[in-house]
């Protein structure tokens, strides 16, 4: 979460009004950055994590755990303590665990007042020590975090809180469900943080779209489920807000776990990468490249098996958080015939890529989104001020959703020096890409931010992503490999990574062959390295397209298929380490990680999703009706409390928490 812009917010009939007027300043903008900084080079790839956690407060003598709405607080105690280390002065908790050199973590506010994101204090570099100081300085910020909390407090990694809206006091402090910005009958206001930002985006959003968002999870059927299943603590007789009338038309659907607000998305916590590339090209290969394999991570860290206190028949948080953002009418979802909005829009502001960004030959015109909406004045204004085709078509595609939250001080004056306006729509496009543009006050170059996995228990799971993640670039680089499949190919990746268990049950559509045609040069390495069972090939992909891909486990796209088929990312990940110099020790530590990505793969390991609905379905209390109880979620969140503290403490890694 960046800075955050103080200012008079415009609730949405004045802030429709102005909508345009921040588009048509925010493609200046853009422009501006465009001129500045198309041909801006950085010396070395910079990276950076991002770990989001949920601060839960323990009820020793209730067996009670809630979510603790101190956001604020721990955020003012951590900032004191780093001001102070800053001048010199000595705060212990700040130096445990640090390495020589490292700087301090930073914590950032997120949408949930029970939320925390953490940063470390400066970009990693890519260099293998780097690599290795990942996850140590992981499992410091999570000491330095747990020492600026109560003593009952405690940061956990888990995407979601198991029993966020239900009908007990789940929060401390307590707060009924109200509020005229979320107008939830199962969330109060004060959940989210009360940055003026957070609340009138969530009532825009709902005012925009008029009626509530509509989050339908459908409820995992146990043997004692009832069938069907009306969720029980929906209150169709509630008359507080207009938008109550939604339960009684139809929102709460049958057989589904039904939620209503924002905060029931945005209050879930992730996993997210970002790169600085060398330069513009290096991003938008990497944007394209990286692209495809956001379903296979998502599905790969799946983490998120229950909501609002039942257990649902998905594993991961994604559409939920799509659907809680929705701000599409009627019309624009295809509800109503056309008559006050431009056009049908096919995905929420939350979704998967629809563009491909490269310039390079390999991107065919069939790998295009065909469904794409582009406002195609806006392209014509960029192209005009010298953008290429294909990144024009990218902004003014993201540049069809309204500003959702616009500041009265914002529509004074343009200031080309400044980025409000362009980040005002692209910050809102929640993609599971992210092409960022760098900042005009900051030596920074172009970004990529990876965005699709889920938050991991452990900090080591956490570091062996994002480790994982970091290889792939460079074996991407490196080997120039291809990974394009159409893009409806990967929106449709996105579904079925939601089914329970699809890390082992469903297949994806996957690329057949990512190897290069022609030999693959290796970065910082004389010579060439060429498969034996590579072909010869134009540079240019030539035949249908239906041929170049086809459906694969995530087995099979992460450890490889027999034969000539698919190599495997892992394998691919190995031969880019096999051509750097890497010491033996650090090989073996970053063997580690690649363990843990190929066992998850392959099913010797469980995803959180898989151990949380054991945990759940074995547990004394659990009654076999999909109900997660105050107890068994007061019991699961302490075993999770007790893996984080002893890997803190022994380095135990993913052994502990599953072994099947």
């Amino acid at each position: 979460m960046g800075l955050l812009a103080l200012g008079t917010p415009l609730d949405w009939p004045e802030a429709k009004k102005n909508a345009d007027h921040v588009r048509q300043w925010g493609i200046e903008q853009l422009l501006a950055i465009w001129k500045r900084a198309k041909g801006k080079e950085r010396d070395v790839l910079r990276w950076g994590d991002e770990i989001e956690y949920l601060v839960v407060a323990f009820d020793e003598d209730r067996r009670k755990v809630k979510l603790s709405l101190r956001q604020a607080d721990i955020l003012r105690d951590l900032a004191e303590d780093s001001v102070l280390k800053e001048q010199g002065g000595c705060v212990p908790d700040l130096q445990a665990g640090r390495h020589h050199g490292d700087s301090i973590p930073v914590f950032h506010p997120e949408f949930g007042r029970f939320m925390l994101e953490a940063t470390p204090g400066k970009p990693w570099g890519i260099g293998f020590k780097d690599l290795l100081d990942v996850e140590p300085n992981m499992k410091w910020r999570r000491v330095i975090a747990k020492d600026h909390m109560n003593s009952n407090e405690y940061p956990i990694t888990l995407t979601t809180f198991p029993r966020l809206g239900t009908r007990d006091d789940f929060i401390e402090p307590y707060f009924p469900p109200s509020g005229e910005r979320l107008r939830s009958q199962f969330l109060p206001d004060e959940i989210a943080n009360p940055h003026i930002r957070f609340p009138t985006l969530a009532a825009n959003i709902r005012s925009r779209r008029g009626r509530k968002v509509e989050i339908n999870v459908p409820v995992f059927k146990d043997d004692k489920t009832p069938s069907p299943f009306k969720d029980p603590t929906v209150n169709y007789d509630l008359h507080q807000w207009p938008e109550d009338d939604d339960v009684r038309n139809g929102a709460a659907k049958d057989d589904h776990i039904y939620m209503d607000a924002m905060a029931f998305g945005m209050g879930s916590c992730c996993l997210q990468i970002t790169f600085q590339a060398k330069n513009i090209t290096e991003g938008r290969k990497l944007y394209d490249q990286l692209s495809p394999l956001g379903p296979i991570m998502l599905a790969l860290t799946a983490a998120t098996p229950i909501y609002k206190g039942f257990l649902a028949d998905t594993d991961v948080r994604w559409n939920q958080i799509s659907r809680a953002v929705d701000d599409r009418t009627r019309e624009e979802l295809g509800e109503a015939p056309l008559k006050h909005d431009r056009w049908r829009v096919p995905k929420s502001r939350y979704a998967s890529n629809s563009t491909y960004i490269s310039q390079g030959p390999r991107l065919r015109k069939e790998y295009m989104d065909p469904d794409l909406v582009v406002d195609q004045d806006l392209k014509q204004r960029l192209m005009n001020g010298g953008m290429d085709d294909l990144l024009a078509t990218h902004f003014a595609h993201l540049f069809i959703r309204d500003p959702i939250v616009i500041f009265a001080e914002d529509l004074k004056e343009l200031d080309l020096n400044k980025t409000d306006h362009f980040e005002n729509l692209q910050s809102t496009n929640w993609q599971h890409m992210r092409f960022k543009p760098p900042p005009h006050d900051k030596d920074t170059g172009w970004r990529i931010e990876f965005r699709p996995m889920e938050i991991q228990i452990t900090d080591f799971e956490n570091a062996a992503f994002s480790v994982f993640i970091v290889l792939i670039t460079r074996a991407i680089l490196s080997f120039d490999l291809n990974f394009y499949i159409p893009i409806p190919l990967t929106t449709a990746n996105m579904e079925t990574a939601h089914a329970r268990n699809a890390v082992l049950d469903q297949k994806f559509h996957f690329r057949n062959d990512p190897l290069p045609p022609r030999p693959m040069k290796v970065n910082g390495a004389s010579g060439t390295s060429t498969p034996a069972h590579q072909p010869s090939r134009p540079p240019t992909p030539t035949g249908p397209v239906e041929d170049e891909h086809s459906l694969m486990t995530i087995d099979e796209i992460i450890n490889g298929q027999s034969g000539t088929g698919f190599p495997g990312l892992i394998p691919l990940v190995e031969s880019y380490l096999n051509s750097v110099n890497v010491d033996v020790e650090t090989r073996c530590e970053l063997a580690r990680y690649l363990d843990l990505i190929s066992k998850r793969a392959s099913g010797q390991l469980w995803t959180a999703a898989k151990w949380i609905r054991h945990f759940v379905r074995e547990h004394e209390d659990y009654r076999g009706d999909s109900v997660v109880s105050e107890r068994v979620n007061y019991d699961l969140l302490k075993v999770v409390e007790e893996i984080t503290e002893n890997e803190g403490k022994t380095g135990v890694g993913e052994e502990m928490l599953r072994s099947g």
